[in-house]
């Protein structure tokens, strides 16, 4: 009897230990067949990539808010190459080749674009330096009476006309 139990154990063992093996390669093989499955994208990624670019038909929209067919497309288009597992610049590098530079909501930083980004400052600063010139050399040329010679009590406007030394009123 002893033998038979011996036995028996050794065949539930192997059992067991089968069984462990065989649940280990599901979990790689599924976990290998998950990854190789394009994931969905949310409404959300493919809104974040749409509005950094602009709708090739329409003017001045990006994609995420236009209405027409040909944007859906877009987006549908958008929301594949995202499911294929293509990066934003991926994506935003090929609406670019295919439709050129105007697509992007923020032109690239290259060749005369800089310009975009260097020309609202700089006329800014020379706007505010021009009006502080401007402030400084219309700012009031009369200099100020101090009060000390003003004389107690009196006013400027109380002293009486202006005359001149011959005694004749200045207009």
């Amino acid at each position: 009897m002893n033998l038979v139990h011996s036995f028996s154990r050794k065949i539930f063992m192997a059992v067991i230990a089968i069984s462990i093996a065989i649940e280990g390669m599901a979990i790689i093989v599924n976990s290998a067949w998950a990854q190789a499955q394009p994931t969905p994208s949310s409404d959300d990624q493919v809104n974040a990539i749409a509005s950094q670019l602009y709708c090739p038909v329409c003017e001045n929209i990006t994609l995420d808010v236009c209405s027409t067919q040909a944007c859906a497309q877009w987006r549908d288009l958008i929301r594949d190459k995202l499911g294929q597992g293509d990066s934003p610049a991926q994506i935003k590098d090929y609406f670019v080749q295919q439709y050129g530079d105007r697509v992007l909501a923020v032109p690239p930083r290259t060749g005369l674009n800089w310009l975009l980004y260097l020309l609202p400052p700089l006329i800014f600063l020379a706007a505010l330096i021009l009006m502080v010139r401007f402030f400084m050399k219309h700012r009031s040329l009369s200099p100020a009476v101090p009060e000390s010679e003003i004389g107690e009590g009196t006013s400027p406007a109380k002293n009486g006309p202006d005359v001149s030394e011959k005694g004749g009123k200045i207009d």
